[in-house]
């Protein structure tokens, strides 16, 4: 283990930790450190004692500086005062062997263990990055007008407030303050709550199969857009023998981008029953992809770090264009109309209220993993709290923005809808009649036509603007539909694709960084491969994933697709996100957790996100679990199926294969939790411990000169804080300890 007396970190914004105390008293208890003997195993939980017991703790690293000789005599006879400057150097809790920065003696440098971010701004960037995603572009704006318009935004800041934010901030400060992927953090804070990141680790590697077959669909779609005219502007033509030809029935029926993407790009079957043929357009997409992935991430963050800046970027820049172009456009206040517009009677319907919870769940990434492996880059004294409100706060600012530009586009391709149909009303009027101005008999009536044939009167479009905006499709219809339909009515159209396509790849790659890293860097720290390099073990992983995600590169995979998307990572990942809270809240406890982000940020946490750690957030998600659940058994599930002959969606029953796999896909992240807890029941390890985290205690404490905290009376009546340390469920059974009295 390095010099623990001298901080240095190249990723800090702030100016470094100068300690106090001379150089030959930190060495000499660095040295005492090192050869403090392993006694015994230390017990976990909110009264952990091994978190503070020097004597618990495994053996260091070997140091790389120059070493010192000690007398005998010194090491063996410590005085009492030499003893708790020992033990307080000792007490970190669990976690990785090296943290993000360097530490070294002056004049000597000393190599890095554990990977660490340029700049501060980098992390941000990959933060911000991973969190605003693909579902914040095309699933708000959708849910947002489904749901009430304007009054949607109610139930949606309050779950940013009570849910998103808090688990947000907790997975910073428990990354950055253990210093370890998500399987050895929560390894750490508990050998029971191992199983948390190994699920989250399978999580994250599920997702990451389907998330780049989108990255995939958007660069089929990016090659497509430097064609003029677009290649889904039009129907396709049928030719015959004799030298004519007419459009494609099933595109005539349907409409030209309707049938590039179900026809042209997916090459769709009829059920999820028959794949029928093999799609090698997508699965070289699949390849491309994949490699690009590999590309950003082969180096960890010393790639993907760089990366951020482009990719996280990028997306805002094409939103403001977007924006601009939008506001300009002739019936964009039709859409903005449609969109802001508040139903306020929609948030007595319990869905809304569990839509919005699972939009900011899933929209901020949480319990993937991913935010706990970058926060381990970081340095000790970063302020996570700041970071967690900062891109809380811009993830939810990009999604209203996002919905403003995307129904200023809806706007304007509904008023040309409506515009198209009112003409093709008023030719059927003028036709039968020789006049707009009346008013049309029902449909089947009979009428008279050039004064003498009597015909049944025809069913007329019917024309409605705001039955058109709602009709928007969501996910990837609305990207690969909607939205492409609505860019063909601009000039210079395969400009605006290029740049569309590009924001969308840039968002998809962006949040697999994040989703991948969440897998890579539990196999790191897990030392599965010991000897592998990273670069290899990320080769290997994506190597591994393409060949498994060839399964959405059929006649079926977009039905596969919708499956994994609606199952692999809702419900394991609530489930995750619960005792991700009930682990920090009832295992390692809130005093000790709010004493660590003490040391780390200057400041501890609020009552209000102790009380959402420790309450609200469980409660919401296991609410929003339990609705989820319910919904599937009354409700049923279906998947939007493409019927060729009509050129319509339909929807179909999942078969009972299909529902096999899902609950393969659920019960593959979540027993691990259960299991991993009996497994170390049984004395069987299958999470081998690890050593505690390099965290100076001391001199944190004089950086940001933290004195010892006082239980205050909310504390103790709304946490069950004692002075000893303890702490109880705060569903009090009897008279509390008469210390606290």
């Amino acid at each position: 283990m390095a010099n623990a007396g001298h901080l240095v970190r190249r990723t800090s914004q702030r100016e470094m930790i100068v300690p106090q105390k001379s150089l030959d008293r930190l060495e000499m208890r660095d040295m005492r450190n090192r050869l403090v003997q392993e006694n015994g195993g230390p017990s976990y939980g909110t009264t952990n004692q091994g978190f503070e017991d020097p004597q618990k703790r495994t053996s260091v690293k070997k140091r790389t500086t120059t070493s010192v000789t000690i007398p005998e005599e010194a090491i063996s006879s410590p005085t009492r005062s030499e003893k708790e400057e020992l033990g307080a150097l000792a007490s970190p809790p669990p976690g990785d062997a090296v943290p993000t920065g360097t530490v070294t003696k002056p004049g000597e440098g000393v190599a890095e263990d554990r990977e660490s971010w340029d700049s501060k701004w980098q992390y941000l960037l990959a933060v911000i990055g991973y969190a605003v995603g693909l579902g914040s572009v095309w699933r708000f704006p959708y849910l947002c007008q489904k749901n009430g318009g304007g009054a949607f935004l109610f139930p949606y800041l309050i779950m940013l407030a009570v849910e998103g934010i808090p688990i947000f901030y907790l997975e910073l400060a428990v990354g950055q303050r253990l210093r370890k992927g998500a399987i050895g953090v929560w390894n750490q804070v508990s050998p029971y709550c191992g199983g948390i990141g190994v699920a989250s680790a399978f999580v994250s590697f599920n997702v990451a199969l389907y998330y780049n077959t989108i990255i995939a669909w958007c660069l089929y779609y990016l090659a497509g857009s430097f064609r003029s005219p677009l290649p889904w502007s039009f129907c396709p033509m049928e030719y015959f023998g004799n030298g004519s030809y007419r459009e494609v029935k099933e595109c005539e029926r349907s409409s030209p981008t309707e049938y590039f993407w179900y026809r042209e790009t997916l090459e769709i079957s009829s059920d999820i029953n028959h794949p029928e043929k093999f799609n090698w357009k997508i699965a070289i997409c699949l390849l491309m992809a994949w490699f690009l992935t590999y590309l950003c991430m082969a180096k960890g963050i010393a790639s993907s770090g760089k990366v951020v800046y482009v990719t996280a970027t990028f997306p805002y820049l094409v939103l403001v264009i977007f924006f601009v172009r939008g506001i300009t456009l002739k019936g964009m206040e039709d859409g903005l109309k449609h969109l802001i517009t508040p139903d306020w009677e929609k948030l007595l319907d319990p869905v809304v209220w569990l839509e919005a919870g699972t939009q900011i769940f899933f929209s901020l990434g949480l319990a993937f993993g991913g935010l706990i492996a970058f926060s381990s880059y970081n340095p000790v004294h970063n302020n996570c709290f700041r970071d967690a409100v900062v891109c809380g706060i811009i993830n939810c600012c990009t999604a209203i923005f996002a919905a403003i530009v995307v129904f200023s586009v809806l706007g304007f391709k509904a008023h040309i809808t409506y515009d198209e149909c009112i003409e093709q009303r008023a030719s059927i009027l003028m036709e039968l009649f020789n006049t707009t101005s009346i008013e049309p008999p029902p449909p089947g009536e009979m009428i008279t036509v050039d004064g003498s044939q009597e015909i049944p009167m025809p069913e007329l479009p019917k024309c409605d603007l705001q039955e058109t905006l709602k009709n928007s499709a969501s996910g990837t219809g609305l990207a690969f539909i909607v939205f492409t339909e609505a860019i063909n009515q601009f000039p210079w159209a395969p400009l605006w694709s290029v740049l569309f396509f590009l924001m969308l790849f840039t968002l998809g790659i962006d949040s697999e960084f994040g989703t991948l890293e969440g897998v890579i860097t539990s196999i790191v720290d897990l030392k599965v491969f010991p000897n592998l390099r990273k670069e290899i073990l990320t080769a290997i992983i994506c190597c591994f994933c393409c060949a498994i995600s060839m399964a959405f590169a059929h006649g079926a995979g977009n039905y596969v697709f919708i499956l994994f998307d609606d199952f692999s990572g809702n419900i394991p990942l609530l489930i995750v996100a619960f005792f991700e809270c009930i682990s920090v809240s009832y295992v390692y406890g809130l005093r000790r957790f709010s004493d660590d982000i003490e040391l780390m940020t200057g400041s501890r946490p609020g009552a209000f996100w102790l009380a959402c750690w420790k309450y609200f957030s469980p409660a919401v998600m296991l609410t929003i679990l339990g609705a989820s659940i319910i919904k599937q058994i009354f409700n049923g599930s279906k998947y939007m199926a493409w019927d060729s002959e009509l050129g319509v969606v339909k929807y179909e029953q999942w078969p009972a294969w299909a529902w096999g796999l899902v609950a393969v896909l659920v019960l593959i992240s979540a027993l691990w939790i259960p299991g991993i807890a009996l497994t170390r029941l049984c004395n069987i390890r299958v999470i081998q411990d690890d050593e505690p985290a390099w965290f100076p205690v001391e001199e944190l404490k004089e950086y940001h000169t933290v004195v010892p905290h006082k239980i205050t009376s909310i504390e103790r009546k709304m946490f069950c804080m004692r002075e000893d340390g303890t702490e109880g469920l705060c569903c009090p059974t009897g008279a509390p300890p008469k210390e606290d009295v």
